[in-house]
């Protein structure tokens, strides 16, 4: 566990024409940015309230949610480069109190909302990706809908592969697509978007995901692929504490 007290941090907000931009421009600011800075891309339908100014309300854009964990006092060249970058619709950076940023959003989200996921690993973020990320992005279906791109290629990175049960230490990041809406109205309709915008993005990402992006009803095989070489030691040990299966509530690895 690392200390931490106040980041430097907040969602910084472009246009949705610009997302190719901000995508390609993303890709590689974060390939040198430090370990002590992370941000994950997404597309956003903007609420309706504060913080966000009432101009940008219901409004689809993307953007980036920052969060810098260093010195405060490094906060402001840290971030020098991302505003140097070009000018956003809105730019919510700054001091904030871990546990007010951590959950800022979470009003957005109340419990007993439907949730549709679909998930995966990327090693590399094409050009091509890109162009079906904005594709699907643009395309959200409800405002708590939304794609993002976590990055995880820092110092996860710096563990063996073998080491843990998790064996996609080479991914440089984590993608989650959620269709999201309280109405059971608009069930079939966040679903099809989710599993049309991974459909389209998955032939250039890898074949696992993070476990618990994924739906219960993905299969054997989609397991075993996020688990890679990992899998059989896990099924070994698996079979040695839990023969009856008795933990199974989950992205099963069967005995």
């Amino acid at each position: 566990m690392h200390p931490v007290h106040t980041d430097y941090a907040g969602p910084i907000i472009y246009e949705l024409s610009e997302a190719t931009e901000v995508m390609k421009w993303y890709r590689e600011f974060m390939k040198k940015a430090p370990n002590q800075l992370t941000g994950f891309f997404l597309f956003l339908v903007v609420p309706p309230g504060p913080p966000f100014p009432e101009h940008l309300h219901m409004k689809k854009m993307c953007g980036v949610a920052w969060c810098y964990s260093g010195p405060l006092k490094s906060a402001e060249k840290v971030f020098k480069p991302i505003r140097a970058f070009k000018k956003p619709a809105l730019d919510l950076a700054g001091p904030i109190p871990h546990p007010v940023w951590n959950s800022m959003f979470d009003g957005l989200y109340p419990p007993g909302h439907l949730w549709y996921w679909k998930a995966d690993f990327v090693k590399e973020l094409s050009d091509a990706a890109i162009a079906k990320h904005v594709e699907h992005g643009s395309k959200l279906p409800t405002m708590q809908s939304s794609m993002h791109l976590y990055p995880i290629d820092g110092a996860p990175a710096k563990v063996k592969a073998g080491a843990t049960a998790w064996g996609n230490r080479d991914a440089k990041f984590a993608e989650v697509i959620v269709g999201v809406d309280p109405d059971p109205k608009n069930k079939e309709k966040i679903i099809q978007w989710a599993r049309d915008y991974w459909s389209a993005v998955h032939p250039f990402n890898m074949p696992g995901a993070y476990v618990n992006f994924m739906m219960a009803d993905e299969g054997a095989e989609r397991v075993q692929a996020t688990y890679r070489d990992n899998y059989k030691k896990l099924v070994s040990i698996k079979r040695r504490y839990d023969k009856q299966n008795l933990f199974r509530v989950n992205q099963n690895i069967k005995p």
